[in-house]
């Protein structure tokens, strides 16, 4: 059994934040792979389903950010799944937006989600970190991932859910390079070498038309016979 965390605030002020891509990726998973609806349970929202070979708990904290690691350890000391088995979904302000990464264990790198559950769980479970940039200041974090998504970002956005719900039966079965491929490719989709249009089927000459048998070449005269007569005979033939 894994357990699969989306991470982000409660509440449809927050709903379209950056810092609530974790809850959009688990909703999404939930929506296509036909999971239960959503009920309350662990200081948060549970849905239950199946991708491929596992079942998988789907868990979106409500406790807020800070103290996510409340709601996580409460459904994993419930289903008795180990922090190797459990994946968090999270923004992360390191890697531009659209970009996506694998990691298990490690430092929290500041994000107040992880830190809260390294303070529950440890370190040993993985991580979706899912990029949406950095505001360029410090100062300016905060603000930046309490603000909803751009306009300008839906098209990558979509894209990104749609991979990492494609991929997430590899995910699931611990096949993280074809996870990450499944997202690349609905990101990067491979060029069509072509223009797109039907290739014109291959041109044939006509067919010649028939022409008319050939006449059978004429049949050369034979030879005359020898001319077996005497001068004289000759001579008088030729004045009769």
């Amino acid at each position: 059994m894994k357990l699969f965390v989306g991470l982000g605030n409660p509440g449809v002020h927050y709903a379209k934040n950056r810092h609530n891509i974790g809850f959009m990726a688990v909703d999404r998973i939930a929506a296509d792979h036909g999971f239960s609806p959503w009920k309350r349970a662990f200081q948060g929202l549970v849905a239950e389903g199946r991708l491929g070979s596992q079942k998988v708990i789907l868990l979106k904290p409500e406790t807020f950010m800070n103290l996510s690691g409340q709601s996580v350890q409460g459904a994993a000391a419930f289903y008795r799944i180990p922090p190797e088995d459990m994946i968090v979904f999270h923004d992360d302000l390191d890697l531009a937006p659209g970009k996506l990464r694998l990691k298990r264990g490690g430092g929290h790198a500041g994000h107040n989600g992880l830190r809260s559950i390294h303070a529950h769980l440890g370190e040993a479970y993985g991580r979706v970190r899912i990029g949406i940039g950095h505001p360029g200041h410090k100062d300016a974090v905060a603000a930046y991932v309490l603000h909803d998504f751009a306009k300008a970002d839906q098209d990558w956005l979509e894209d990104l859910l749609r991979g990492i719900s494609e991929g997430a039966v590899a995910l699931a079965e611990g096949d993280g390079a074809r996870f990450q491929s499944a997202v690349a490719l609905r990101l990067s989709p491979p060029r069509n070498s072509g223009t797109g249009e039907a290739k014109p089927a291959a041109s044939h000459p006509p067919a010649p038309a028939c022409e008319p048998a050939a006449e059978p070449a004429p049949q050369p005269a034979p030879d005359p016979a020898p001319d077996t007569r005497s001068a004289l005979q000759k001579l008088a033939d030729k004045f009769r």
